[in-house]
This record gives structure tokens, C-alpha cells and sequence, in this order.
């Protein structure tokens, strides 16, 4: 069985919220302006999705489901920015 560990939902939420910030989800902390960079939360969400694959049956249940949430959250977010 899998052990938990904090980092890794730091991990998660922090990726998710760099997506989010390149998707124009969240107001750049500096400018407070939201500015869309595609390829940028591509690679997040592609690293993510990496990491799913990577991790697939080492998560405990909590953080199996805060990655898929992540994922499934930032996805249809990508889809949207892409057009």
C-alpha cells in the first residue's frame, strides 16, 4: 500500500495552479492581468499526465484523486484557451 506524502499534494496543487495562471484562470500575482500561454500549460498538463501514468497504482487514494481532479479540471480549461 502506498504511503502518503505531503509534498506530492503540494506538488500537485502547485502545477495545477501554474496551469491555471497559463490559461488565464488566475491574474498574474505580479500584473494582475490573466494572459493566456498555451504551450506553457500544455507542457504543465502534459507533465501531469506523465506523472498519472508514471504513478499509476503508487498513490494512495487521496492523491490518485486530487491528480485525476486536477487533470479533469484543467483539460476542458485547455480545450476552451486552444479554441
Amino acid at each position: 500500500m502506498a504511503t502518503a506524502d505531503p509534498r506530492f499534494n503540494e506538488f500537485i496543487l502547485f502545477q495545477a495552479q501554474n496551469a491555471g495562471l497559463f490559461l488565464g484562470q488566475i491574474p498574474h500575482p505580479a500584473t494582475g492581468e490573466r494572459t493566456v500561454n498555451l504551450r506553457a500549460a500544455k507542457s504543465v498538463i502534459d507533465s501531469l499526465e506523465m506523472l498519472a501514468a508514471k504513478t499509476a497504482g503508487n498513490l494512495t487514494e487521496t492523491e490518485e484523486k486530487l491528480l485525476t481532479t486536477a487533470l479533469a479540471n484543467l483539460r476542458p480549461l485547455y480545450d476552451k484557451a486552444a479554441g
